[in-house]
């Protein structure tokens, strides 16, 4: 791959910055995004408010309606991503990218007004969130739209994307899942942006994931591999999947609570994950971890009851103390290797 122009710098949507001004990092959230399933989205209904009365019933799944699916307020983002900022957060990757309507502007007046770093993903989330049209689509021209995002801006702005994702995958996936997977990682050697992954929900499917990424020429190493917390159980796969050399990446934290709304799994507390984590480390792949809350729903966000994008700060470092690990771990996890992911090849 060639050397370009953003080569040794981090994409932020305010513009390009030195690797050393990232500071602690947040891989993957969602700030202003809409994540309703079609099937939802169609009700005319948005549900009712969401209160000390509802809180509980939208965050436990007794009910389910569009309006805890969706945030388009720039405002009540600003207000969230401030919170976090005063916890100790400084940057946050931002991956609402095709099909979850991606607002790059309402982006920048976030950054603009908090002093956060923002980073911007691009691509296309699973199919059933696509625009029809992509169907017809050749691989190339998945490739060519995801460098232009890069390089010249996205979403019909000039807002350029920092990374490439999250790239949706189900179990099995689809023929044009795989087709913008295989763009993706053209583009991730066109471009050198690193590239996340959002797999399917069957816990072989990230490994198949990365085995995808080595047989189509990808970079193993610049790859992230989304909601492991949901997805791996058992320690042998967690472990084989991370000696492939992708980055493996615990994106749940704060969702404390063993139901999970969309698969009949039991999910990892907090303590489990910083368990499952420690493992990693002792299998000497602490360069390859990185952590998040994958905030997309109202309900866990601060002023509607739930923990926000702070709660890593505000609660997980502090329990990772109690629990042994090191400040260069905690530096490693938070800030090295985002810095390593985020700064373009």
């Amino acid at each position: 791959m060639a050397p370009t122009a953003l080569s040794g710098q981090i994409q932020t949507v305010l513009g390009p910055i030195a690797p050393d001004a990232l500071g602690p990092t947040l891989m993957h959230e969602h700030l202003l995004w809409d994540i309703a399933p079609p099937s939802l989205a169609a009700r005319n209904d948005p549900g009712p408010e969401i209160t000390l009365e509802t809180f509980w019933k939208y965050h436990y799944g007794e009910i389910s309606f569009p309006r805890n699916y969706r945030l388009h307020d720039v405002a009540v983002a600003i207000d969230e991503v401030g919170r976090m900022r005063a916890d100790g957060g400084r940057a946050i990757v931002e991956l609402s990218c095709g099909g979850l309507k991606p607002d790059p502007r309402g982006l920048q007046a976030i950054a603009q007004a908090t002093g956060v770093t923002i980073v911007m993903g691009c691509g296309y989330y699973v199919e059933e969130y696509q625009d029809p049209r992509n169907h017809d689509r050749a691989v190339d021209d998945f490739a060519r739209e995801i460098v232009a995002q890069v390089t010249d801006g996205a979403w019909g702005t000039t807002v350029r994307a920092g990374m490439i994702g999250e790239i949706g995958c189900q179990s099995p996936w689809t023929g044009l899942e795989r087709r913008v997977m295989r763009a993706a990682l053209i583009a991730q050697r066109e471009t050198g942006a690193a590239v996340n992954v959002h797999p399917g929900r069957h816990p072989d499917q990230p490994q198949e994931v990365a085995d995808f990424v080595r047989a189509n020429d990808g970079d193993i190493g610049r790859v992230v591999i989304s909601h492991i917390d949901r997805t791996i159980f058992d320690l042998d796969r967690l472990l084989r999947l991370a000696d492939t050399g992708c980055t493996v990446e615990f994106d749940l934290f704060g969702q404390e609570t063993a139901f999970y709304r969309l698969s009949d799994i039991d999910m990892p507390n907090d303590a489990t994950r910083l368990g499952l984590i420690r493992a990693l480390i002792a299998r000497g792949h602490l360069d390859r971890i990185v952590i998040s809350h994958d905030i997309c729903y109202l309900t866990r966000l601060t002023r509607f009851g739930g923990h926000g994008y702070g709660h890593i700060f505000r609660n997980v470092v502090p329990m990772m103390r109690r629990r042994g690990f090191s400040d260069e771990e905690i530096d490693a996890i938070l800030v090295r290797n985002p810095r390593r992911l985020l700064t373009i090849a």
